[in-house]
């Protein structure tokens, strides 16, 4: 613990954002890096808690609390403060594949589990997550692990998705030879197009992908692993994972069935096939429309602010809990609603109102 007063001398401090009124403009990210010592001063906020509760990961009444990788946070925010940001790399991979995705959309269950919230503000540990790894990319410290010898086993991962993505980082380094099977055009999954641009820039998706690359790991697009394909897969490898991840939307019966009533990750899928030039659906917009969202996660968020900075007309979102609930920032050990990083400053919601 390099600086064990740090909570008490240093008040919290986010990254600084563009202003609401501004970003929504555009769909690139939309904060800025805080200058290399106020950084350190939020590591130095870190108690080094004897009971770290922020990288417990543990489950009460069935709720998690603290980060289900189990990330060494204590010693990488320790290391932020003394400015060793290689050493503070090292314990971040210990634990955490792709931090430069969990550090812009987590939800930061570590921050509600952080000792120092309960008598003040929380540990910025998502943004020095950030900050650890984006340094680590710009100084050039990210460079291709290649594993110093190779089994004589072959894995095929289908779906490129977190889940399939880390599958295959994993098993590629213990020296198996992997191929990545996406039935889309694009790799990531719900990376590339279930998350909007502005939350997590492609280009942070294939820079990793392209380290990946480089590591070994083989990658096919267009692979629509069916029931044929599978018993192929299975011939063909001595392993195959299954990560497909969860496209199967809660059943609204509305959805399909009326006009203009659309699932959200479709919706979230066609607006950034357009931002990147390749829309399939144009008619799968909120440009020029009333958009309502029914839902109060992080999803519906998402979806809230694609929609505006589509051009709509006017977004409404509906969210079945009462207001304070919503609103209670004190209570954050009981708050049932998710942590909404952005959109919930770019819409109007209506309160205790079933959908």
């Amino acid at each position: 613990m390099g600086k064990p007063t740090g909570f008490m001398d240093y008040a919290r401090r986010e990254d600084p954002a563009r202003p609401a009124g501004e970003r929504i403009g555009d769909f690139e990210e939309f904060h800025f890096a805080l200058s290399k010592e106020e950084r350190q001063k939020q590591g130095g906020r870190c108690m080094n808690c004897g009971v770290p509760f922020c990288q417990s990961g543990m489950t009460l009444e069935g709720k998690v609390y603290g980060c289900p990788l189990h990330n060494l946070i204590p010693e990488w925010n320790d290391m932020t403060w003394q400015g060793n940001g290689g050493h503070a790399l090292s314990r971040l991979l210990k634990t955490n594949n792709f931090p430069e995705f969990t550090g812009r959309v987590c939800p930061a269950l570590c921050e509600t589990a952080c000792v120092c919230g309960m008598n003040g503000q929380s540990v910025t540990i998502r943004e020095n997550e950030r900050t650890i790894i984006e340094n680590a990319f710009h100084q050039g410290l990210m460079e291709p692990r290649i594993p110093a010898a190779r089994s004589d086993k072959t894995v095929a991962v289908v779906g490129s998705g977190p889940c399939g993505l880390a599958a295959a980082d994993l098993l590629n380094r213990r020296g198996h030879t992997v191929t990545v099977f996406e039935r889309d055009d694009r790799l990531g999954g719900l990376l590339m197009y279930g998350i909007p641009n502005m939350k997590l820039d492609k280009s942070v998706i294939l820079r990793r992908i392209d380290l990946m690359a480089r590591e070994g790991v083989r990658f096919r697009v267009g692979a629509n692993v069916d029931e044929a394909m599978a018993k192929t897969l299975l011939s063909e490898f001595d392993a195959v994972i299954l990560a497909c991840g969860a496209t199967e939307p809660r059943i609204f019966p509305q959805a399909g069935a009326v006009p203009g009533v659309s699932y959200a990750l479709p919706y979230l899928k066609e607006a950034t096939r357009a931002l990147l030039g390749h829309p399939s659906d144009e008619s799968l917009t909120a440009a020029g429309k009333r958009v309502v969202v029914v839902g109060a996660g992080d999803t519906s968020a998402d979806c809230v602010a694609t929609a505006i900075r589509q051009g709509a007309v006017s977004v409404t979102q509906l969210i079945r809990k009462p207001r304070e609930l919503v609103e209670d920032r004190e209570n954050l050990w009981g708050n049932p609603i998710p942590f909404r990083d952005y959109a919930e400053e770019e819409a109007v919601a209506k309160f205790g109102e079933s959908p």
